[in-house]
């Protein structure tokens, strides 16, 4: 599947509607996410926070535990956006979880406005963590 403009476009705006659902009491620093399924779907996730911070959940880990309870495999794409003007990236631990899915999935980092960069998941963790 080829991650075109108009395909990347569209995981962007999916990410900014995610951004919605976002459970964001202690930062008001809502995240969306996207994750483009090797089916075609799109799964949505957002932050969950949580007062013990160590039990927040980021947007990418949602919606990646979304996608894997409802049978979905194959992450094609991951699009993520905030409501700053910064295209954010994930953190590290949203890289690590990502990249066991795949060393060369393409992570679109989007802003409020909808500008983004895209980096690979390789990029942007250069010295994964595997058991290899």
């Amino acid at each position: 599947m080829t991650l075109t403009d108009e395909l990347t476009r569209t995981l962007v705006i999916e990410a900014k509607a995610a951004m919605q659902d976002a459970h964001a009491t202690y930062s008001n620093f809502t995240v969306g996410a996207a994750l483009l399924m090797e089916d075609g779907s799109i799964v949505r996730g957002a932050n969950i926070e949580n007062a013990s911070f160590g039990a927040t959940i980021c947007a990418e880990r949602s919606a990646i535990a979304s996608a894997l309870s409802q049978g979905k495999r194959g992450i094609k794409a991951v699009a993520v956006s905030n409501a700053t003007d910064t295209k954010i990236t994930p953190c590290g631990i949203c890289r690590q979880v990502i990249y066991e899915y795949g060393t060369d999935i393409p992570i679109i980092c989007s802003n409020q406005s909808g500008e983004y960069m895209i980096h690979t998941i390789s990029e942007l963790l250069p010295h994964a963590f595997t058991l290899d």
